[in-house]
C-alpha cells in the first residue's frame, strides 16, 4: 500500500507490506491472566505510540532492520507471551489476557526519504505519523484487538523508523522500556532477558474487602459548568527544548528555600503557570495538575525487579487559576512537590481499592494538565545493532511527556511537548518566552507583572 505524504517543504512516498502477525518462536503457555486493579482503570484504556529514530550504520552493510526486528520480536514474545494474547472483560468490569498466542501487528514498510531531509530537528509532532505508525482497521479496540502494534519503516539513507503503539492497560512506560530492552537484546544474539520478565498482578489488586484510604482528587467527580475551556477544533501540538540554561533562567524565580528543587519539579511548576494563564479558565475554577508517579520504590518489599505492569499514581495538585496566575512560581512548585510525596505504597493500595468500589472510573478531565515523565527509561540507548537513537519518546498528545533530548547544538536536555488551540498556544510561547528571557526586571518577579490583567483581561486577578 502507498501514500503520499506531504510536508512542508517535504514530501515522499511510504509502501507498506501487509501486515503480518507475529506469533511467539516457541509454544507458550495457553490461559487466562488477570491484569492488576491498577492496570485495568478507565484512563488506560487507550493504545499509546512511541517513535524510535535511528541513523544509517555502514557496520550493518545490507542488513534489513525490519527482518532483524521480527525475528527478534519472535523470540521476545516468548518470555512476553501475554503480549501475542487478546483482553477480555468479565464481572466488574475486571479485564483479563487471554494467552492465546495470536501474535503481535508487524508492518515492515519503505520511504523514500533520508533522515536529513525530516529536518534540524527530530522531535513530536511528527507530521506523518500516521503513515509511519499505521493504524490497521479493527486493531485499536481494547477488547479482542492485538496488544502491540510495530512498523519498521526504512529509509533511503540506511536509517529507519521503529514505531510501536502498545495498549496501555498491559505496562506503564518502565515496563514499555524493559520489554524493549528484550527487543533489543534479542537483536543482538541473546537468548534470555537480561531482565526475566514477571506478571504477579495479584500484588496491585484491591485489597478484601476493599476501602479507600487516602484522599484522590485525581477521580473527583467534576461538574463541568463552564463548559469546555476549549475544543479539539484547530488544535496544535509543539515541543520545547530545556537544556541547563532553560533550567537555569527557570530557577531564577524560586525563592531561596525552594533552590534545591528537582529539575523536573521547577519544569512542572513553570508549565503548569504558562498554561493556566495561555487557556484563560475563569478564576475561581479549579486547576489540576496531576503528575504521573513511579511508585515501584513505594512498595516494601518492593514491586519484584521485572514487573512490566502500570505501578503508578496520578496525585493532583489542585488551585484557583488565579493563584497560579498571580502567586509566586514557589508556589505552584510546593503544589507540585506535595502531590508528589502523596505517593505510597498505602497510597497505591488505595486506588486499587478505589477502582474496585467505583468500576474502575476516568480520571477527572475538567481542568486537568496530566505530566509524564519517561527521562529516565533509557530509550535513547537502545540499540538493535545500528547504534543508539537519534529520538526516542512518545508522539501522543493527552498528556506532556518529558524525554531526553540532544539538541542540533549537542546539548542533552528535556524535550517537552504541549498541546493547546493555536490562540492558546501564542500566549503559552509568550508566558514561557518572558520566563526564559535574560534576567529583566521587568519580569524578574513574574507574579506581579500587571501587564497580565490588561493583556488578557483578566480584571478581578488577585495578588
Amino acid at each position: 500500500m502507498t501514500q503520499q505524504i506531504t510536508t512542508t517543504p517535504l514530501t515522499f512516498t511510504v509502501r507498506r507490506h501487509p501486515p503480518e502477525l507475529i506469533v511467539p518462536a516457541k509454544p507458550t503457555p495457553r490461559e487466562l491472566k488477570p491484569l492488576s486493579d491498577i492496570d485495568d482503570q478507565e484512563g488506560l484504556r487507550f493504545h499509546i505510540p512511541f517513535f524510535h529514530i535511528y541513523g544509517s550504520n555502514p557496520k550493518m552493510g545490507n542488513k534489513n532492520p525490519a527482518s532483524v526486528i521480527r525475528e527478534a520480536l519472535a523470540k521476545a514474545l516468548v518470555f512476553y507471551y501475554p503480549f501475542a494474547g487478546r483482553l477480555k472483560e468479565g464481572q466488574g468490569r475486571k479485564l483479563m489476557v487471554d494467552c492465546s498466542g495470536e501474535g503481535v501487528l508487524f508492518i515492515e514498510a519503505e520511504a523514500d526519504v533520508t533522515l536529513k531531509q525530516f529536518g534540524v530537528e527530530l522531535q513530536p509532532p511528527f507530521p506523518c505519523r500516521e503513515e509511519l505508525l499505521y493504524d490497521v482497521p479493527g486493531s485499536s479496540g481494547i477488547l479482542d484487538s492485538p496488544l502491540l502494534l510495530i512498523q519498521v519503516t526504512r529509509l533511503l539513507c540506511g536509517g529507519f523508523i521503529l514505531a510501536v503503539r502498545f495498549n496501555h492497560t498491559m505496562c506503564d512506560g518502565f515496563g514499555y522500556a524493559q520489554f524493549m530492552t528484550t527487543l533489543s537484546e534479542m537483536t543482538n544474539g541473546a537468548s534470555v532477558p537480561s531482565i526475566l520478565p514477571v506478571w504477579q498482578r495479584e500484588l496491585l489488586c484491591a485489597r478484601e474487602p476493599p476501602h479507600v484510604t487516602c484522599t484522590h482528587h485525581e477521580y473527583d467527580k467534576v461538574a463541568d459548568t463552564n463548559g469546555k475551556i476549549f475544543t479539539l477544533n484547530d488544535m496544535e501540538r509543539r515541543s520545547f527544548f530545556f537544556g541547563p540554561t532553560q533550567i537555569s533562567a527557570l530557577r531564577r524565580f524560586l525563592p531561596t528555600h525552594l533552590k534545591g528543587c528537582t529539575t523536573f519539579e521547577v519544569l512542572t511548576a513553570s508549565l503548569w503557570r504558562c498554561r493556566t494563564i495561555a487557556i484563560q479558565p475563569n478564576l475561581e475554577d479549579d486547576m489540576r495538575m496531576m503528575i504521573i508517579v513511579n511508585a515501584r520504590s513505594k512498595f516494601k518489599p518492593m514491586i519484584p525487579v521485572g514487573y512490566y505492569g502500570n505501578v503508578f499514581a496520578y496525585p493532583a495538585a489542585i488551585s484557583k487559576a488565579q493563584d497560579i496566575c498571580n502567586k509566586p512560581l514557589g508556589y505552584t512548585l510546593e503544589l507540585v512537590k506535595k502531590a508528589k510525596s502523596e505517593v505510597t505504597e498505602e497510597y497505591m493500595r488505595s486506588v486499587a481499592d478505589l477502582m474496585v468500589i467505583r468500576g474502575r472510573p476516568l480520571f477527572t478531565t475538567v481542568g486537568s494538565y496530566i505530566v509524564s515523565d519517561v527521562t529516565r527509561f533509557g530509550l535513547l540507548e537502545l540499540d538493535f545493532g545500528w547504534g543508539k537513537s537519534v529520538y526516542a519518546g512518545p508522539d501522543f498528545h493527552v498528556a506532556s511527556f518529558y524525554t531526553r533530548y540532544i539538541n542540533r547544538k549537542g546539548e542533552s536536555g528535556i524535550l517537552a511537548s504541549v498541546w493547546l488551540p493555536a490562540i492558546a498556544m501564542k500566549r503559552f510561547v509568550e508566558e514561557l518566552d518572558k520566563m526564559l528571557a535574560p534576567d529583566d526586571n521587568d519580569y524578574h518577579v513574574i507574579q506581579e507583572d500587571s501587564q497580565l490583567i490588561q493583556k488578557y483581561n483578566l480584571p478581578t486577578m488577585i495578588r
